[in-house]
């Protein structure tokens, strides 16, 4: 089994940690991917399911985890296969602000040098079921007393300023819940980043729905937001109907004009969507949407869904690690023929990414290394 299909295989059935504290927390609930916790394999960052249900019947168990609690031999089914780390605890964690408020509960560390916020942590679906997004759990990090739901300018400006100076973050992304205004908390991830850029120089990425005035982009580049962030999720109409009711209210006819209107403030390839495969569409409409997305200068970033514990989609199994195999080759396949390069966006989830393994198969396309060949898990 190489790199590739190792990560590809972790991130779908995840990682058993019972008992186990090692290395920078994980993170459980909240807004996005979640109930991970970041595993370096060679040197690659990775984020890793640990707090699922599946993951307690991963076949990938530790051995040895050393006394630093940063290192560890990594088992299947109970034979050593490959040796990893976790990054340690960041030491902006230790800090509160002027009010008493841990640094932690403003922001925290994606990756290994990632900056990631909620700047507001209230969503005007999530508490309908009617209209929620089935897979969402960006409540339950603020019910567990874990974040605030308000995060200022001001204090995601010290933050900031910490978790480089103290940590060498490289990049902040920022994400929303989403506000019933009409600019889908645009206005206010643009006034969180112009107090950020006042106080530390450092990429930032955001993250709302499109906005109703598509002037918004404008503004928020103006703020000093570097890449942009509006996530699909789900492509086709009756899969977004069924797991995200209210949002599919935004057809995707309007999403793809907002991602038009995007790439001309932002530029070509920095303006990315999250896929999330296994919510329902199949390989060929997601394999399509890319290529549309590509085309039109957005990096689908392609995630594996995690069922996420106290969600309506928690009994729902994550994708099987032969699909997300055929997916990332096949869009990586789509990203090297158009040019288009994770690691050429100033700032976001796909520049990180460490949710997806598709990085590392854009990489090993470019260089013709890939391997279409998976050997399958259980």
């Amino acid at each position: 089994m190489n790199k590739q299909q190792l990560i590809v295989e972790l991130q779908s059935k995840g990682l058993q940690l019972t008992g186990q504290n090692l290395g920078a927390s994980g993170r459980k609930g909240g807004a996005g991917p979640s109930d991970h916790k970041a595993i370096a394999v060679e040197e690659t960052t990775v984020m890793v399911p640990v707090y699922t249900e599946g993951a307690t019947n991963s076949p990938y168990t530790l051995q040895n985890p050393s006394s630093e609690a940063i290192a560890a031999t990594l088992e299947r089914h109970g034979e050593a296969i490959a040796n990893i780390a976790f990054p340690r605890q960041p030491r902006f964690y230790d800090l509160k602000t002027a009010e008493g408020i841990p640094y932690k509960h403003i922001a925290l560390l994606h990756s290994h040098d990632v900056l990631a916020t909620t700047v507001l942590q209230t969503c005007m679906r999530y508490n309908d079921r009617e209209t929620a997004c089935q897979f969402c759990a960006i409540g339950q990090s603020l019910e567990a007393g874990r974040t605030i739901a308000r995060k200022t300018p001001a204090q995601l400006a010290e933050v900031a300023e910490a978790a480089v100076r103290l940590d060498g973050v490289k990049q902040v992304v920022m994400t929303t819940g989403t506000p019933n205004t009409s600019d889908r908390g645009a206005a206010y991830l643009a006034e969180c980043a112009r107090a950020i850029k006042q106080r530390v120089n450092i990429p930032i990425q955001a993250q709302c729905e499109p906005p109703q005035d598509f002037i918004w982009f404008e503004r928020m580049r103006d703020a000093g937001i570097e890449n942009l962030g509006m996530h699909l999720e789900a492509v086709t109409p009756e899969v977004r109907a069924k797991v995200m009711p209210g949002k599919a209210e935004v057809s995707l006819e309007r999403y793809f004009e907002a991602f038009a209107a995007a790439v001309k403030g932002f530029g070509w390839g920095q303006v990315s969507t999250y896929l999330l495969a296994g919510l329902g569409d199949g390989f060929e409409a997601l394999v399509e949407v890319s290529d549309r997305l590509i085309q039109l200068g957005v990096y689908p970033f392609v995630v594996p869904f995690v069922p996420i514990t106290g969600t309506p989609l928690e009994n729902v199994p994550a994708p099987d690690s032969e699909l997300m195999y055929r997916l990332y080759a096949a869009i990586a396949d789509l990203l090297n023929k158009a040019g288009m390069s994770s690691q050429n966006m100033q700032a976001g989830c796909a520049k990180c990414g460490a949710c997806s393994a598709l990085s590392t198969f854009e990489k090993s396309l470019s260089k013709g290394e890939a391997d279409p060949s998976l050997t399958k898990g259980d």
